[in-house]
């Protein structure tokens, strides 16, 4: 069966990947306590368990144009397939890691490999259905992503509540790697019916026929993954036993790295890599990857990496209570505006950018980016302040109840998407977007009134029905608006740069409204008011500033994503 034949399968396997990778952003929430005891990270010093997080999301953004970049020069498929298999590598390290380094390195890579989902499945939606039928699915996939990021600390709550914590991180690799068989075995074939497609997965090297891979890497592999387990676990009756316990002495100092075991680890990972260099038939084609890399322009993708790092750690690392952002993020902000004026100077001169300079010219395509931007601001208040609403309220002393309430928000999300879809069928986004964020604004008005009570009444359910539904609603028409206004050669990294603002606009979004909101808590409490009082007025705050930043985006969306116009393929917008 072709490729063009089943896009139902991949959409469904891409979307599953997208919920997992989304789902890992916050899975660490409740199991962060555990980490920090197996790191050897005392509870009461939380801000050097920070990187944790801040690993993750920096892996997760900074790393999104690139990679965006890459499936549009080596195909979807490959790309989507190559980051489930660096999602399963971090998700493997994470689960045996033993320190803040080993952990926060396989937060990174967990990040890495699930931030490059998301553009790759955008760009194999706009290849596998043409634009008057794209709406839908674009909605489908954001809707998913958006759930994944909910239901990851549902998730790690109910796998804690059975086992240990490293057992999130071993279902997340047995379903990366399960994933990504499954797209291998469903893109054997490529594409008959639409021969550019073919010829772009050919040249991807995507997989065609029997694959026989390199035995020798397969050996080096198995004794690295082994003898990683070994090193993390440490068994007390091998470290104990006279002549295997010398696999556990330092050659020098007392770091595990040292030790027989730590250097057969990386002896077994350099002929791995080596292998994949220079073996006839590679486990891993490392050569075309690094080419890919080169030609994706590695010097600019350094140049946005650093610019979004650094707003990733100046809000990340932050502490809401006193601040926007952290004492140090002053520093970091002015490295990202440095690394800023180095890209766009770079870009300008470049023979063949990271972002090609005719990319985003059209007034829909750069206007998706500031649309999805606020659209983040929003979100996030929804997906962080409605439990802790419901924990203030209607739910002080558990967790899972007010986490719960958000499912009223989640179950009208995807549903919106559809209709979302639906109506950029027939009408143009810009109009669509706007009546989606309209509804959201209008619910975060009403949440803002909402008392003690509030929870116990139907109308607070669809208050939250009608917010869900609204940015459902908007998920789709913007990312349409966007792939109809970009040519398909940059689908990936446009669809990788409006992830990246809506990321940014939810880091940024959180960080300004809770600082607001908890200093008119602190104004509260000066003023006699009750904590319950104090800590409602701060909700009302973030909800009120929630509204602003949809009213803005609907306002924007209808302004710059096209009035009348429908949905029509680049060449016939140009």
């Amino acid at each position: 069966m072709t490729l063009s034949r089943r896009p139902g399968a991949l959409l469904a396997l891409a979307s599953i990947a997208v919920a997992f990778a989304a789902a890992d952003t916050y899975v660490v929430v409740l199991a962060l306590p555990d980490m920090m005891a197996t790191a050897g990270v005392p509870i009461s010093d939380l801000q050097r368990a920070a990187p944790i997080i801040s690993g993750f999301l920096l892996g997760y953004i900074a790393m999104l144009p690139l990679i965006g970049r890459i499936a549009d020069l080596r195909g979807r498929v490959p790309v989507l397939v190559m980051s489930l298999v660096v999602f399963a590598i971090g998700s493997f390290v994470t689960a045996f890691s033993w320190d803040l380094g080993s952990m926060v390195t396989g937060r990174f890579l967990q990040g890495v490999g699930g931030g490059g989902l998301v553009p790759a499945t955008l760009a194999l939606v706009a290849d596998l259905y043409p634009a008057p039928r794209r709406a839908v699915p674009l909605g489908v996939v954001s809707a998913v992503q958006e759930i994944g990021s909910v239901l990851g600390p549902l998730f790690g709550a109910l796998v804690l509540a059975l086992t240990v914590w490293q057992a999130i991180f071993m279902v997340n690799l047995v379903v990366a790697v399960l994933l990504a068989l499954t797209l291998l075995l469903v893109t054997r074939t490529a594409p008959a019916e639409r021969p550019e497609l073919a010829r772009r997965e050919v040249r991807s090297g995507a997989p065609r026929g029997r694959l026989w891979p390199d035995p020798l890497a397969l050996l080096a592999l198995g004794v690295a993954v082994a003898a990683y387990v070994v090193l993390a676990l440490r068994p007390a009756r091998i470290q104990q036993d006279l002549t295997w316990g010398q696999l556990f002495i330092p050659y020098a100092g007392d770091g595990r790295w040292l030790t027989p075991l730590g250097v057969t680890v990386i002896g077994a990972v350099a002929v791995l890599v080596a292998r994949c260099f220079l073996a006839r038939r590679p486990l891993v084609d490392l050569r075309s990857w690094l080419g890919a890399l080169r030609q994706a322009d590695l010097p600019g993708a350094t140049l946005l990496a650093i610019a979004l790092g650094g707003i990733v750690l100046a809000f990340a690392t932050a502490d809401p209570e006193v601040q926007v952002f952290a004492p140090q993020g002053r520093w970091y902000l002015l490295g990202s505006l440095a690394a800023s004026i180095a890209l766009v100077l770079h870009l300008r001169s470049a023979s063949a950018p990271l972002i090609p300079r005719a990319a985003l010219r059209e007034r829909p395509a750069w206007g998706a980016l500031l649309v999805s931007l606020l659209t983040g601001a929003a979100l996030i208040a929804a997906l962080v302040d409605i439990p802790i609403y419901a924990r203030t309220t209607l739910y002080p002393d558990s967790q899972l109840m007010a986490a719960l309430v958000l499912v009223r928000f989640l179950v009208a999300l995807p549903v919106g998407a559809v209709v979302g879809g639906q109506l950029t069928r027939r009408y143009s986004p810009g109009p669509v977007a706007a009546l989606g964020m309209a509804c959201a604004a209008l619910g975060f008005l009403a949440m803002s009134r909402w008392d003690e009570g509030s929870l116990t009444h139907p109308s607070s359910t669809l208050v939250l029905l009608l917010c869900g539904f609204g940015f459902g609603l908007a998920l789709a028409p913007v990312n349409a608006a966007l792939l109809a206004h970009t040519d398909a050669a940059v689908h990936g990294v446009a669809t990788a740069l409006v992830v990246v603002a809506r990321m940014i606009g939810m880091l940024v979004g959180i960080s300004a409204l809770t600082t607001i909101g908890l200093r008119r808590f602190h104004a509260a409490l000066a003023t006699g008011r009750t904590p319950e009082d104090a800590a409602l007025i701060q909700e009302h705050v973030v909800f009120l500033g929630a509204a602003g930043c949809a009213a803005i985006a609907g306002v924007l969306a209808l302004v710059l994503l096209g009035g009348r116009q429908s949905i029509r393929e680049p060449s016939q917008a140009s």
